[in-house]
């Protein structure tokens, strides 16, 4: 079998690693394993699965986990390497959204998610029955790729700007000039700041950072890109920091709920260490010394956060 895939975003000489275990391109550490586990049980060598197939199958099924499988779980499991393979694929989408050329799909899934009213959503069922079927015949596991890869091309477009329909379920392109003003559940920035809502919450402060920047860099006076922000520091204890972006979001906008409930606290837990540090004695000198303790405990007090 010759492992060739030439849809979605391979078409651009790009490897599709969340194409090849059918993921969502914002899937967390926990999913990409989770998933992985699944593939590489069903495509072992050991399995029952396989040990039934034929040996023409029995050779696919080897050459789909060492060359594609094991290859896109490397990438995507180290997290350093998959925040950048993300911002990669985040410049894909946008350089193809900006651009004025036509590109053709060729899977109804692909251009549903198109006109789709809820793109995460649809994108998320499109690709959940997809992973269904995807190593149930082996020899078209390339082509469901492909599929897959095309949904994600589709997603990331719609991330990064409007899609128009141009024929009858053929083509789309991009018509920035013509476009209506998009809905604020679909511009840019607040794809960027839902994503990394979710990966606050799931305590991935790395790429949620890298989301927030991007956001930041559209919109750098977002009152609600500078609360997040902060939130995403008080979560890893760096109170001072927060603290400056919650004073960053009230500047743009008094009324900003989230700094206005959550900086009271920040600003309540850095006095209280600073009065703490300056009683605290040193016990062989009697000299005032800086307390070195962090923000671990009280920020867990407040805030839900793990106490160091």
């Amino acid at each position: 079998m010759y492992l060739k895939i030439d849809g979605g975003l391979f078409k651009y000489d790009f490897i599709d690693y969340h194409g090849i275990l059918c993921i969502p391109v914002y899937a967390d550490a926990k999913e990409i394993r989770r998933r992985y586990l699944k593939i590489a049980r069903r495509l072992h060598p050991d399995s029952s699965v396989v040990e039934k197939t034929s040996h023409r199958d029995r050779d696919t099924a080897n050459m789909l986990l060492s060359k594609l499988v094991n290859p896109a779980y490397e990438k995507l499991s180290v997290e350093r390497n998959r925040v950048e393979y993300i911002l990669v694929l985040s410049q894909i989408g946008k350089r193809l959204a900006q651009e004025s050329t036509e590109i053709e799909l060729k899977t109804k899934a692909a251009k549903e998610l198109v006109i789709a009213p809820n793109i995460d959503v649809s994108y998320k069922i499109a690709l959940a029955k997809i992973a269904e079927i995807q190593f149930a015949e082996l020899q078209q596991t390339t082509q469901f790729i492909a599929q897959i890869s095309e949904l994600n091309l589709v997603y990331l477009m719609r991330c990064a700007g409007k899609l128009t329909v141009t024929t009858p379920v053929v083509k789309l392109a991009i018509h920035s000039s013509t476009l209506p003003p998009p809905q604020e559940e679909d511009s840019v920035v607040e794809q960027y700041l839902r994503r990394a809502q979710t990966l606050i919450k799931n305590k991935q402060f790395v790429t949620a950072k890298v989301e927030l920047q991007e956001a930041l860099k559209l919109e750098p006076k977002n009152s609600r890109a500078h609360s997040f922000m902060a939130i995403l520091y008080m979560r890893q204890s760096q109170l001072k920091m927060a603290r400056i972006h919650f004073d960053n979001a009230l500047k743009l906008d008094p009324k900003d709920p989230i700094a206005l409930e959550c900086k009271p606290k920040v600003d309540q837990i850095l006095a209280s260490q600073s009065g703490t540090s300056q009683v605290k004695k040193s016990a062989y000198s009697g000299e005032p010394q800086p307390d070195k303790s962090g923000n671990g405990g009280l920020f867990g007090g407040l805030f839900g956060g793990k106490k160091k």
